[in-house]
């Protein structure tokens, strides 16, 4: 069920009010979330049912493990058997996440033709369940944020005043199942972990929505997805190869803009959207994208992309494996594993790992001549604007990895705008620049916020722009499509 579709629209109304207006769920948290975690079922398994069993069992994996640890006796092996049930509990996840996303690859890739062809049945077949990767992940960030609290880490609360039991074992059951398949992040996030959501759970007040902040959240998510993204996808359609084989230099350049702007829009589009369904529902989901094209290096690149992946990567992956505490060979050594992986992450093909990869190594790269350069003088604003200007070239080159279909392809596509024949053909460049516009105003409106204006002018420029983005909803929307990251 997509965000952007009357069937959801009515969906959402009916959950809603059966939410907030029933009189044996009003005030009532258990019956709340058992509503809210029945109806995200409902919403994952509109278009292919026999798929829940997929989130089910991911569920399953871990309530066993959270239950396992949350009620771990003291003992002489309590340490070792905390880290085994968090390590099948890890490998559990992963192996579910393997035979669905990667099982295809490591077969083609490791094992001879002649052992898996003539079982008759191609692995691409299996198809792959939506949001699986963003789930697999939660699940993971539980496990381990319950390990932590056993070891005095972190703090991971639960809402029922006392955890004994056969009634306590269902209250988990109950809130990992909820915390696994909370709808607006289920697809595509952002990625919430254990920590930030469980100390949530509760009983919900309509009087308690922040109507403003979901108002405009939703506004503008819809527009950066219908309006923009949706718009946009019809540009880009053209890039594909061979069709981009014939087309002068700045046509590609600016089928190059128009994709980097479209997914852009469409992953920030639904993150935002997700924030505001869940603030409707009085649920705060962490934010997942702060003008990441005002980025100027790497580094900053990725602390403002999908910030929800970079810190999981960092919290549970960049960290355990020593971070930078290991000296600087190991620090550039642990970037470019932690971005590879999360290459791998995003799909299973090498081109998602080189795209991972290469990332590594750029931030690797800046971590080694900024050590060098520390305390040296800042940037002039040109200077500065000049590394927004590459920064954002790099990413836009390394994102045709996700368009186009292989290594080969992308090459290719860079080796043409080496070519510079006369004349192109002005409707692409013309709907790039207007529908890419409003990722352009949405940037600047983040790189002057804070910087001189009153705050009456901002209100009264906010009011204005968010009137506007809802008239081009209702007038210039494109055709609906799906969100590119649910193929992620």
């Amino acid at each position: 069920m997509l965000f952007n579709t009357w069937t959801f629209a009515v969906f959402l109304a009916g959950l809603f009010v059966l939410y907030y207006f029933t009189p044996v769920l009003r005030g009532h948290a258990i019956f709340q979330t058992g509503l809210l975690t029945v109806a995200s079922y409902i919403f994952y398994a509109w278009h292919t049912p026999w798929l829940v069993l997929v989130l089910a069992a991911s569920t399953l994996i871990n309530t066993w493990a959270t239950i396992a640890l949350f009620f771990l006796s003291d003992g002489r092996h309590r340490d070792q058997i905390a880290r085994g049930t968090v390590l099948l509990a890890v490998f559990g996840n992963l192996a579910v996440l393997a035979v669905f996303k990667y099982a295809s690859l490591l077969v083609e890739t490791f094992l001879p033709a002649c052992w898996h062809r003539p079982w008759g049945f191609d692995l691409k077949t299996i198809p792959l369940p939506l949001g699986i990767s963003f789930f697999t992940f939660q699940g993971i960030s539980l496990v381990v944020d319950v390990y932590r609290k056993t070891k005095g880490q972190t703090e991971l609360s639960w809402k029922s005043p006392e955890f004994a039991g056969s009634k306590a074992r269902w209250r988990i059951l109950a809130d990992v199942a909820f915390f696994k398949a909370f709808f607006p992040q289920l697809i595509a996030g952002p990625i919430v972990k254990a920590h930030q959501f469980m100390g949530q759970i509760g009983a919900k007040s309509v009087t308690d929505i922040q109507w403003e902040g979901a108002g405009k959240k939703l506004i503008l998510g819809y527009f950066l997805k219908m309006v923009v993204a949706d718009n946009l996808r019809e540009v880009t359609a053209g890039l594909v190869y061979p069709a981009f084989m014939d087309m002068p230099a700045i046509n590609l350049l600016f089928l190059l803009y128009a994709f980097s702007f479209q997914i852009f829009a469409d992953f920030c589009g639904y993150s935002l959207i997700a924030l505001g369904l869940a603030a409707l529902f009085g649920y705060r989901l962490p934010l997942n994208f702060n003008f990441p094209y005002l980025s100027a290096s790497i580094t900053e690149f990725w602390r403002r992309w999908h910030i929800s992946l970079s810190t999981w990567l960092k919290e549970y992956l960049y960290i355990p494996l020593g971070g930078n505490r290991r000296g600087p060979i190991r620090t550039y050594l642990n970037l470019i594993v932690v971005m590879l992986l999360g290459g791998l992450w995003h799909g299973a093909a090498w081109k998602f790992m080189f795209w991972g990869g290469a990332h590594g190594l750029f931030l690797a790269l800046e971590r080694f001549f900024g050590d060098r350069a520390a305390g040296g003088k800042s940037p002039s604003l040109s200077a500065l604007w000049l590394r927004v200007a590459l920064v954002f070239h790099l990413v836009s080159a390394l994102w045709l990895l996700f368009q186009l279909g292989d290594l080969r392809e992308g090459w290719l596509f860079l080796s043409r705008l080496g070519h510079w024949p006369a004349g192109f053909s002005p409707q692409p460049v013309f709907s790039c620049l207007f529908f890419g516009a409003g990722v352009l105003f949405y940037h600047l409106w983040g790189w002057c916020r804070g910087r001189g204006p009153s705050l009456e002018k901002i209100c009264w420029f906010e009011s204005v722009a968010y009137a506007l983005m809802a008239f081009l909803l209702l007038t210039n929307s494109g055709v609906s499509g799906a969100f590119i990251y649910f193929q992620f």
